[in-house]
C-alpha cells in the first residue's frame, strides 16, 4: 500500500516542480503596416523553453502579429518576467495584444 503512495506523491511533485520551472517567456519586436504606412513597437508572450532567441520565436512572433495585418521588422529581444515592467509602456496598446 505504501508503494502506489509514494509513487503519485513522487509523480505530483515532479509535474509540480516542472510547472514552476517554466517561467513566462516575452519578446519585444518592431512591425509595420503599409498604405500608409505605420509602425509600431510590441510585445506578445511566447512559449520558449529555455526563454532565449530562437528561430521558433520569430516565426511564432511574426505568424500572431501577421493575423493582425503586420509585418514584423525585427524581433527585437526575449526576457522573462523581471523585464515587461519596463516595456509595457513603450509597447502601448501593443503590449500583449497579439
Amino acid at each position: 500500500m505504501k508503494y502506489p503512495m509514494l509513487i503519485s506523491t513522487t509523480a505530483l511533485v515532479t509535474v509540480l516542480a516542472a510547472h514552476g520551472a517554466s517561467a513566462a517567456c516575452y519578446a519585444d519586436y518592431k512591425a509595420k503596416q503599409e498604405n500608409p504606412l505605420r509602425l509600431h513597437y510590441g510585445v506578445v508572450q511566447v512559449d520558449a523553453n529555455p526563454c532565449q532567441m530562437s528561430g521558433a520565436v520569430r516565426k511564432s512572433v511574426a505568424n500572431r502579429v501577421a493575423a493582425g495585418g503586420w509585418k514584423v521588422l525585427q524581433v527585437q529581444s526575449v526576457f522573462d518576467e523581471s523585464g515587461l515592467d519596463a516595456k509595457k509602456r513603450d509597447a502601448g496598446e501593443y503590449f500583449l495584444r497579439f
